[in-house]
């Protein structure tokens, strides 16, 4: 993978025009020609920018109105008190947050296998593929369950207020059905998503967010359920998000989708391994920036510096949504092309998905240090937490920058399958480099808050050059002879049964177990 690529992108003689040019790369597994002159970038780009659009717009508004869900959520139950805020928050946050992570990451193996498959055309793998991530994760929220049924005496352990700790031990419980939709929607996501069906998914997701709306108010306010009822429609909320998307599987999905398959339990551990490190991948970057608050809460006039850094933190979330959009985009492209054995094309992607990130981060970066003095009153009154935030701009602004590259890199490592490596790193950067830095600069120099800031943006920093420097020596061929192996192992030729599943043609002798190389 470090070794430089042999046959250079800009090199060579070009001789389809645009129009041929698209048409190849959508109807054949030839690469991309090298690319010569300015002209003929500028052309690819183009053509390029309008597949990771198509990719990365559904999927930023997909993500928007899961992100929602437990924002609106928090919102309502706001008007029911600060207890109930409080809470609901710290649950949200931290309970369910935990759940949520440990499932996306799990489920984030999809992408590299489901991707890579449908790049080579081994489309009637993918709901094997689907329902092995489904055993995994049903186990994993087992696993995970009696963190919900203990809420109340992990939140007092952790040093949270008994009444907060009490009403948030309620709301999880409730929350429980949840963490089954979690279970179940992140293969179905990674399996639409990796079919480029992202449209179908951001239109599920805002039908289920508008009744999540209408059935917040009616539940929390008009019932009187409170809390109960907010979680009731929550998860509500997640199953209609399921059985929507399940519906659109099986109803129009039936190449990728053949039925209930025992092929699902075939060399599960070997699934399992993947599913691990795309989780530890995903849970490190996730907790990462979680820790900040938790270091400044232990500061004096923690109160004040934890209020700014909250709203720092909330529009930093939002931007977030921007580019987690195009790290599925860059995913399901890179995935998509080095299974197709276009490796050329997937480094051209991921030249077209740094620039556009990089420019989108800059101007989110323009953006908020020339408004450094005012956005601060979209969220509090308080004259100190205004300058104590104005203060904290620039950090914002180069967090911003950096989060607008490091998570596109993320995905190109996930659509290559470089999830373990990855995993190594983001331990080294953050957790050796990134929090030490920040504990020295904040508690050691009396830094404070932008002190610790400042120490984690330089372990994300050193881990976004990182992933920088082994994208550049990546060897694309050797990438997409990888991304073959893989799928001659995981893979191999079925065949349709009377019953509408999936069987291993083993007349063909061609089907292996499926191992991760």
């Amino acid at each position: 993978m470090a070794d430089s690529l042999q046959s250079p992108l800009l090199s060579g003689e070009d001789q389809r025009d645009g129009i041929e040019r698209q048409q190849v790369h959508r109807k054949s597994n030839i690469d991309i020609s090298p690319i010569t002159t300015l002209k003929e970038f500028g052309r690819e780009s183009w053509i390029e920018c309008k597949k990771l659009w198509v990719l990365a717009f559904p999927a930023i508004f997909n993500t928007l109105c899961a992100y929602s869900l437990g924002a609106l959520t928090t919102t309502f139950t706001g008007h029911l008190g600060t207890v109930q805020l409080a809470a609901v928050a710290i649950a949200n946050s931290v309970l369910a947050g935990l759940g949520f992570g440990i499932m996306l990451g799990m489920g984030s193996a999809l992408e590299t296998l489901c991707g890579q498959a449908f790049g080579a055309g081994h489309i009637h793998m993918l709901g094997v593929y689907m329902q092995r991530s489904w055993i995994i994760l049903l186990c994993t929220a087992v696993v995970l369950s009696p963190i919900y049924f203990f809420a109340t005496p992990i939140l007092k352990l952790l040093g949270q207020a008994d009444d907060v700790a009490d009403v948030a031990g309620v709301f999880t419980v409730w929350m429980l059905p949840q963490l089954i939709a979690f279970a179940l929607n992140f293969p179905m996501q990674k399996f639409l998503q990796s079919q480029r069906k992202v449209m179908a998914m951001a239109w599920i997701a805002l039908v289920a967010l508008i009744f999540h709306i209408l059935l917040s108010w009616l539940l929390i306010f008009k019932t009187g359920l409170g809390l109960v009822g907010a979680a009731i429609s929550l998860n509500i909320a997640w199953w209609i998000i399921d059985i929507g998307q399940f519906l659109y599987i099986i109803y129009l999905c039936q190449d990728a989708w053949k039925g209930f398959s025992l092929l699902a339990f075939r060399d599960i551990w070997a699934f399992v391994r993947l599913s691990l490190a795309s989780a530890v991948m995903l849970c490190l970057e996730i907790w990462y920036m979680m820790s900040l608050l938790l270091l400044t809460g232990h500061l004096k006039n923690a109160a004040i510096e934890v209020d700014a850094l909250s709203i720092c933190m909330n529009l930093n979330g939002w931007e977030a949504m921007i580019f987690i959009g195009f790290n599925a985009a860059i995913s399901v492209r890179v995935s998509n092309e080095l299974g197709a054995g276009r490796p050329r094309a997937a480094k051209f992607s991921v030249i077209i998905v740094v620039i556009t990130s990089l420019i989108i981060g800059l101007l989110c970066m323009g953006v908020i240090l020339g408004t450094k003095d005012k956005f601060a009153v979209l969220f509090t009154n308080s004259k100190v937490v205004m300058a104590t935030v104005s203060d904290m701009a620039m950090l914002l602004g180069v967090t911003m920058l950096l989060n607008s590259v490091q998570p596109v890199l993320s995905g190109v490592a996930v659509g290559g399958g470089w999830q373990a490596l990855i995993a190594y790193i983001n331990i080294g950067c953050y957790y050796v480099v990134g929090v030490p830095l920040g504990l020295l600069l904040g508690y050691k120099l009396d830094l404070g808050a932008k002190g610790i800031w400042g120490g984690m943006i330089a372990g994300t920093a050193l881990q976004t050059l990182i992933l920088l420097l082994i994208t550049y020596f990546t060897n694309w061929n050797k990438e997409a002879s990888i991304a073959k192996d893989r799928l001659e192992n995981w893979g191999g030729p079925l065949q349709n049964s009377n019953n509408g599943s999936l069987k291993a043609a083993e007349n063909d002798g061609n089907h292996e177990h499926e191992n991760i190389p």
